[in-house]
């Protein structure tokens, strides 16, 4: 079922908004791009000087057409069915603890460790953003909602996908090793932080089959 403003509105608005920015980094002077992204960016440049708009504005901006279409495909289906599944709001806090705390644990030890002068200055403006802190922390929850064996399944896709997603750059860079730190966790916030929440409510492995969806929790 397609995303629809009045029954999943937050998947459908922001992946109005992802289509709008990913338009802006194709037509937009290179300039005013790098100027938007530089700003959004949750490095630590930027967590020290406006904390609150970095982690809001990363968070609209997906990487180039191939990867970008994944994603809003995966938004589409996976966040989709979520909110239809566990309610809008709870969805927004799924994806939110994910972007937000992995954002804040794999950033905040550079923030300490440049101030420490361990790492040079340089390494507190490289370019952070993007949804895959939140879409990894919803596709944790969506986890818990299979059945096992299709919980295994998909738990080793996600992981495969990870590790050739690391091998594809420098695994021994620090961009390389913050983004794949921050993956794991997202997920593992997904998984651990959200089970007690999901068990109390009865939806562990509740999925259902294409076609039907989860009443919706209040």
């Amino acid at each position: 079922m397609a995303p629809r403003p009045s029954t999943t509105p937050f998947t459908f608005w922001y992946l109005v908004i992802l289509v709008v920015t990913t338009v802006v980094l194709e037509i937009g002077a290179d300039e005013l791009v790098d100027r938007l992204l530089r700003w959004s960016s949750t490095d630590a440049h930027n967590l020290r000087h406006h904390p609150v708009l970095a982690l809001v504005t990363s968070a609209l901006w997906l990487p180039d057409l191939p990867s970008a279409a994944e994603y809003l495909l995966v938004i589409a289906v996976l966040i989709g069915a979520l909110e239809r599944g566990i309610g809008t709001g709870r969805v927004i806090a799924v994806f939110a603890s994910g972007h937000i705390a992995a954002t804040l644990a794999t950033e905040l030890p550079v923030v300490w460790a440049i101030r420490a002068h361990v790492l040079p200055a340089d390494d507190g403006r490289w370019l952070d953003i993007g949804v895959s802190y939140g879409v990894f922390a919803c596709i944790g929850v969506a986890l818990l909602l299979l059945p096992a064996r299709a919980r295994w399944v998909l738990a080793v896709v996600v992981g495969s996908y990870l590790l050739v997603q690391c091998l594809e750059t420098d695994p021994a860079s620090l961009d390389a090793v913050i983004t794949t730190a921050g993956h794991l966790l997202s997920a593992l916030i997904g998984v651990v932080g959200w089970w007690p929440w999901l068990r109390r409510r009865g939806l562990i492995g509740s999925a259902r089959p294409p076609g039907t969806s989860l009443s919706t929790v209040d």
